[in-house]
């Protein structure tokens, strides 16, 4: 029954990749980045309509970002946002949302999604979940969804499953990191490899069984809040307690020690928007392959993504394959082939400056 599924929204992170557009004080789930009036979080919450009933979503983010949240999802009451009071990875993140759901459902069904993914194609992702969420049963499978991908691309994990069978459901063999361009090749002509869409399906039940079995620190942390959780006492036992969560990946956490896990190949336009690059190559281009943001006259200028305030006209001339990002006080020219480099331009930046431009 829908009134049993729940979704787990992870929209705490700051997006570092994507600075200087993407700051400490507001990140890029925060922002529309394709012009489309809605955020990256509005977008996250409304590609379930039909699936989840907005009674049974809940959003985790950082308590600085809790206004935010509520400007994009006014419909959220206090108890539907978890405030994290820092950043410790998703496992912790995971475990907060679906212990406190498993208080109030123990028979729930959950889907956790991060909140700064583009999914294109909206109508084959719906019917996906509702597959997969058919197939959880209350003490078994943890799922995963794997994107069959296009390309060899190194900027994603990938995770390996077992070809044989006649189900589209496939048992996970491994989870493999991201790989060179000669292994991710392979990994392409080999068959049986997917991206890791970071999206996971479970029932309340196995998830926190799961969690007791394999990261039993995690467990005794968040199992002790049963008292508090859709309390008032809530806040202050999760203030107490996070910091002494490991900083851990749900992948690392229970997902690569578990044996009951399970993906299903997918294919619905999905990307994980983490990079200036990844932006690029998500939206419209003009004839000269430019993607253009604001008042912007180019010359002999193409392959480049040009983000500007909407108070200045900018004249670009003579650059091929760049980033050009302006936000609050802060610049970035960048080639585009050197994007990864942006966390260290962050670093320097912090070096140098503190936070003022973070």
């Amino acid at each position: 029954m829908i009134q049993n599924n729940y979704l787990v929204v992870m929209a705490g992170g700051v997006g570092s990749r994507f600075w200087p557009f993407s700051r400490n004080n507001y990140p890029k789930q925060f922002h529309d980045l394709f012009n489309t009036g809605k955020t990256l979080l509005q977008q996250t919450v409304d590609r379930f309509n039909g699936i989840i009933p907005n009674e049974n979503i809940l959003v985790v983010t950082n308590k600085k970002y809790k206004d935010l949240v509520l400007r994009d999802l006014p419909f959220l009451s206090n108890d539907q946002i978890l405030l994290e009071p820092e950043g410790r990875n998703t496992a912790p993140c995971i475990a907060y949302s679906c212990y406190k759901i498993y208080k109030k459902n123990p028979i729930s069904k959950i889907i956790v999604a991060p909140s700064d993914h583009i999914i294109t194609n909206e109508i084959s992702f719906q019917k996906i979940v509702q597959k997969v969420f058919s197939n959880v049963s209350e003490k078994k499978e943890l799922f995963l969804l794997g994107i069959k991908p296009n390309r060899p691309d190194t900027g994603y994990g990938y995770i390996q499953y077992d070809v044989e069978g006649n189900s589209d459901i496939k048992k996970l063999i491994a989870f493999k990191e991201k790989p060179n361009t000669q292994t991710a090749k392979k990994f392409l002509s080999d068959g049986g490899y997917l991206w890791n869409s970071g999206i996971f399906l479970f029932s309340a039940s196995s998830i926190v069984d799961g969690f007791k079995k394999y990261s039993p620190d995690l467990h005794e942390i968040f199992e002790a809040g049963e008292n508090y959780y859709w309390t008032e006492k809530e806040q202050n036992f999760i203030d107490k307690v996070y910091p002494n969560c490991n900083n851990i990946s749900i992948d690392y956490a229970i997902f690569e020690k578990a044996d009951n896990v399970y993906v299903l190949p997918s294919e619905f336009g999905w990307s994980d928007l983490g990079t200036w690059k990844s932006l690029y190559e998500l939206s419209e281009k003009n004839t000269d392959s430019n993607v253009l943001d604001g008042n912007i006259v180019t010359y002999e200028t193409s392959k480049c993504i040009i983000k500007m305030p909407q108070d200045k006209l900018v004249v670009v001339h003579g650059l091929e394959n760049y980033i050009i990002a302006e936000s609050n006080g802060v610049l970035m020219i960048c080639n585009k082939d050197e994007e990864q480099r942006v966390k260290e331009f962050v670093a320097d930046a912090k070096a140098k400056f503190g936070n003022k431009y973070l």
